[in-house]
């Protein structure tokens, strides 16, 4: 079983930024991807970002060139840079990731974007 620990959410003015971390109970290498989602109240939990074994990362269209996934092998860590932040993305944000055909989540932690 793998444990996906958030952390770094809060609240943060239009045009802000926060930094989300992603910890993970194992080493990230044996992971088959590592991404982040996120639910806002009313919607539809969605993909976010995703960074494959191998590197390669994914965005949603609504993030491209606003947020940047990237991971610490090391620290089993994956991150989620959010710079340019607007209200609608406001949600909980989720890590979540597979390992031998079962998916994993974490529990979330809060970003809300407000004036």
């Amino acid at each position: 079983q793998v444990r996906l620990v958030e952390s770094g959410g809060g609240l943060v003015q239009p045009g802000g930024s926060l930094r989300l971390s992603c910890a993970a109970s194992e080493s990230i290498f044996s992971l088959d991807f590592m991404g982040w989602y996120r639910q806002a109240p009313g919607k539809q939990r969605e993909m976010v970002a995703t960074i494959s074994s191998g590197d390669t990362p994914g965005y949603a269209d609504s993030v491209k060139g606003r947020f940047t996934i990237s991971r610490d092998v090391a620290k089993n860590t994956v991150y989620l840079q959010m710079n340019s932040l607007k209200p609608e993305d406001t949600a909980v944000y989720y890590c979540h990731t597979t390992h031998y055909g079962y998916g994993y989540w974490g529990q979330g932690t809060q970003v809300t974007v407000s004036s």
